[in-house]
């Protein structure tokens, strides 16, 4: 066998340690690239899940308009029906009133001479009541005169303000009340203070506090007073204007008639 030179042995092993390293250096290429395309894919991947889950989301928002939408549906349905029920009520209402329209003439006709019967009794009333507070009465009494012949001023309104004086008319038969006005006494005017209960009693008092009327209504006419009177006619008169705390009072009773 003939020998080998080291030089012969050399040149295969530089070969094939270059025909080595250029298969790892391919290899080691190889696996950069497939390292390059994995990141990509993950990449990709990232992209479409993030595109998924934007979907997901814009998807659960068009579905809670969407339930919204149908919420709001249904509310505006009920309301509808509830607005188109007060509709028919108020129809019901004008169907009424347009009836009732048709018969205020004839109701007119009836009121309007029953107010005037209604004044006609009250002015009536007034010249036979005991004359407390006369002078306002009669104003009362010649102001609703008036109102019946002015135009401008409904029915509805005449008859509230005929109401309006009787139930004044009314409460002074429970009225505990004081006033000052003038007051006739054998041929003279005098300035008084007059106090009544009621239609129980009316009595008066001079503003010097020296004498005292009562009014008889069996004579319709004043009667003076003795002096024990003085004294309960100025605290009753006081009393009445809640000047003073009320109290047990001794006063003559004529007003009814009932004598003394």
């Amino acid at each position: 066998m003939s020998k080998i030179s080291k030089k012969s042995l050399i040149a295969p092993s530089i070969i094939g340690a270059l025909a080595l390293a250029t298969s790892s250096i391919a290899a080691a290429k190889d696996l950069k690239e497939l390292h390059k395309s994995e990141a990509s894919i993950i990449k990709a991947s990232s992209k479409s899940q993030e595109k998924i889950n934007n979907i997901y989301e814009q998807s659960q928002e068009l579905l809670a308009e969407y339930r919204t939408v149908v919420d709001e549906t249904e509310n505006l349905q009920v309301y509808n029906d509830h607005v188109q029920r007060l509709v028919n009520d108020q129809q019901k209402g004008i169907d009424s009133l347009i009836r009732q329209i048709g018969t205020i003439e004839n109701t007119k006709k009836g009121v309007v001479p029953l107010m005037y019967k209604m004044i006609d009794s009250l002015e009536q009333f007034i010249t036979a009541d005991i004359p407390v507070n006369l002078v306002d009465r009669t104003i009362r009494l010649d102001r609703l005169k008036d109102v019946m012949s002015r135009q401008g001023i409904s029915v509805a309104e005449q008859f509230r303000l005929v109401l309006e004086a009787y139930e004044i008319e009314t409460d002074y038969g429970s009225m505990f009340s004081a006033y000052q006005g003038d007051l006739a006494f054998e041929g003279q005017n005098i300035t008084v203070d007059f106090v009544h209960m009621g239609r129980t009693v009316l009595v008066a008092q001079s503003l010097d506090l020296r004498n005292a009327w009562i009014w008889e209504h069996s004579s319709r006419s004043w009667k003076a007073l003795g002096d024990e009177y003085l004294s309960p006619i100025t605290k009753a008169i006081r009393m009445a204007r809640k000047q003073t705390a009320p109290d047990v009072l001794k006063l003559p009773v004529y007003a009814a008639g009932a004598g003394e």
